[in-house]
């Protein structure tokens, strides 16, 4: 069991370095090398929360959430924000007998070129609407039952944002893997093929491999996968995921020795897709490391303690801006780490919800109900930790108070037209240098994450555009993207229900 620490806290993360603060009700004043923060703690007027006529401008200014000295500020050098964040990496154990992978974005492998940074934004949008709906229509029609038939890779649904660089087989050949924490189940494009998209690497030979062995139906593993879509065939496990823009998978299920730097692990359940179609960008396959068994997290178990951390790669997209993936609760669990419990939704186990509780803006929380974000009986609603999607979704209430709040606080910087899903913008072509509200995640225990500035105001194009990055969502679940992610050492203990936000970016 990890020794929790005590929730009385608040994590700010500044760009350059994280400093912990005791939840106090007097002022604490902190100075970072990004920004010079403020520190304060008020109630909410009751009455004026509750009032739902009360515009929230007006409430605001009655706490005096805008007045000088009373807000938390990030002063930010926008030609930090336009390189996009090239975050130092954690240290990489590989060598020293642990499990950990580099962790590259998509850009860096996919080959493609794009003429500026509109055309790259414009791009990362299609995908993350894709991945948006494939949440929303997999949220939706979840039956506890359906556990094993709904194992979903999400890779054309654009889920494929983040890549490891994986040895599968005896001797080992490297293949790029996507890394989705949504998903419950590993697999690759494996000869023969009857029909295989194009990959970075040659396809996956099980015949050139000394460790490959098929999984026989009687398995208990190949139980997880039976369905009316998959089952036997010759006395093996075969597995078949179907998707409704025509895009699958399908082959056998079999066990396989995977090899992450010097470390191997043996009899590894993966799927051996011989007949695959859809847009996967370069990649064999998926690395799932949802909350289910049959991920790759799940099947470790006490190899990895149910642990696993990850700082997701800076979406400049080069080679250089690079994170890193580690498991195992000796290396992946950071000692200062902020803990906030896990939730579980039955209709849908692979994923790991976070009870959120609130937003915050300049230091200050928003008049946003708690139940707004609360998971309900019937697996309804709730927020959803995800490295598949881009951009943080709320829903249009929280939104809104987020965007008001944030926008009300940036008064004096000029405005830009809407871009894409983009509401609030800013023409920042004539400055240096801007000061902008800090933003926070109230979460259940205490804790608050108040993210870095590049996390939530983003460059849209190479003209000075900044756009805050946010988006409200079109049903009560609310999703917490890679961009709010980016450079903060982030734990998943699944054992325990808990994920830890690390006292340093990375």
């Amino acid at each position: 069991m990890v020794q929790m620490l005590d929730f009385d806290r608040k994590i700010i993360l500044n760009g350059s370095r994280a400093e912990i603060l005791g939840y106090r009700s007097t002022p604490a004043i902190i100075n970072s090398a990004s920004a010079s923060v403020s520190v304060f703690t008020a109630p909410l007027s009751t009455a004026m929360v509750a009032s739902s006529a009360t515009p929230l401008f007006l409430v605001l200014l009655h706490l005096g959430l805008f007045i000088a000295g009373a807000t938390e500020f990030h002063l930010v050098h926008l030609r930090d924000l336009a390189a996009a964040g090239h975050h130092h990496r954690l240290p990489n154990p590989a060598n020293n007998g642990k499990l950990s992978l580099d962790l590259l974005h998509r850009d860096a492998i996919s080959g493609r070129n794009f003429s500026d940074r509109r055309h790259r934004l414009d791009h990362r949008l299609q995908r993350d609407a894709h991945r948006l709906a494939f949440l929303y229509r997999r949220l939706g029609g979840y039956h506890v039952d359906d556990f094993g038939s709904e194992v979903v890779s999400g890779l054309e649904q654009g889920s494929g944002e983040f890549f490891v660089r994986v040895g599968v087989g005896v001797p080992p050949r490297d293949q790029y893997m996507v890394v989705d924490s949504g998903s419950d189940i590993v697999w690759i494009q494996c000869r023969p093929c009857a029909q295989c998209y194009a990959q970075s690497d040659p396809v996956f030979d099980p015949a050139e491999s000394a460790s490959f062995a098929r999984v026989a139906c009687g398995s208990p593993i190949c139980g997880f996968l039976v369905s009316g879509e998959s089952g036997c065939y010759a006395g093996d496990c075969r597995y078949e995921v179907s998707y409704s823009d025509g895009s699958y998978t399908r082959g056998t299920l079999a066990l396989e020795t995977l090899t992450f730097g010097n470390v191997a692990v043996r009899d590894v359940a993966i799927g051996c897709g011989h007949s695959n179609r859809g847009l996967f960008v370069g990649a064999a396959g998926l690395l799932g490391l949802g909350w289910g068994p049959m991920s790759f997290v799940g099947q470790l178990g006490g190899q990895a303690g149910g642990a696993f951390s990850y700082c997701l790669a800076s979406r400049g997209g080069g080679a250089a801006a690079g994170g890193s993936l580690i498991f195992g609760r000796t290396s992946a669990v950071p000692v200062g780490a902020v803990w906030v419990p896990l939730t579980r939704n039955l209709r849908a186990p692979s994923f790991y919800y976070v009870r959120l509780l609130g937003l915050g803006v300049g230091g200050w929380r928003l008049p946003v109900r708690e139940d707004v974000f609360r998971l309900s009986e019937e697996g309804e609603g709730g927020v959803v930790m995800d490295t598949g999607t881009a951009v943080t979704r709320l829903p249009p209430t929280a939104y809104a108070a987020l965007r008001d709040a944030f926008a009300s606080a940036t008064a004096g910087l000029p405005r830009a037209p809407a871009t894409s899903i983009f509401d609030t913008c800013y023409d920042l072509s004539g400055y240096e240098s801007v000061r902008v509200p800090t933003v926070s995640f109230y979460f259940a225990g205490g804790a608050i994450l108040t993210l870095p500035a590049r996390n939530f105001l983003i460059p849209v194009d190479d003209a000075g555009r900044f756009c805050f990055a946010f988006a409200p969502s079109t049903s009560g679940l609310s999703i917490m993207g890679n961009i709010q992610q980016e450079g903060i050492q982030i734990t998943f203990d699944a054992a325990n229900g808990f994920v830890g936000f690390g006292p340093n970016t990375c």
